[in-house]
């Protein structure tokens, strides 16, 4: 040999570029994770949210006219099962109802809740014909 130096890497660059290629992949890796928990809870949200309207449809197209008082139930949507409350209570104005929806996933627990949906109903004056 006469005496150059043949040119590459030593062992200790290849180690420590190996490092900062394992730190950018667990980040990675953890923001890819992140994103996907939540784009899960969007969609459960979005299906709580399409429950309660469902239920608050139902309200409104109740006759006779939906009574004060709290319900429970349950619904089936997008292969998965709801627990919803509806709880309704008067308004200033007579013939309206103010009805609030809390749907949850059927294995939450009871005090938890994914969406709440606020609605009102009016009272029918005459009832339609049959």
């Amino acid at each position: 040999m006469n005496g150059q130096r043949q040119g590459g890497f030593t062992l200790l660059e290849v180690v420590i570029a190996l490092a900062v290629l394992a730190l950018a992949l667990a980040a990675l890796i953890g923001t890819s994770g992140n994103a996907a928990s939540h784009a899960a809870h969007l969609r459960d949200r979005t299906l709580a949210h399409w429950v309660a309207m469902n239920v608050l449809t139902d309200y409104r197209l109740e006759r006779p006219w939906p009574p004060i008082g709290r319900r429970e139930g349950t619904a089936e949507l997008a292969g998965r099962r709801w627990r919803w409350q509806a709880t309704v209570a008067k308004t200033p104005e007579p013939d309206m109802r103010r009805i609030d929806v809390r749907v949850r996933r059927a294995e939450d627990p009871p005090d938890s809740s994914l969406t709440l949906l606020t609605g009102f109903a009016a009272k029918v004056l005459a009832e339609p014909p049959s």
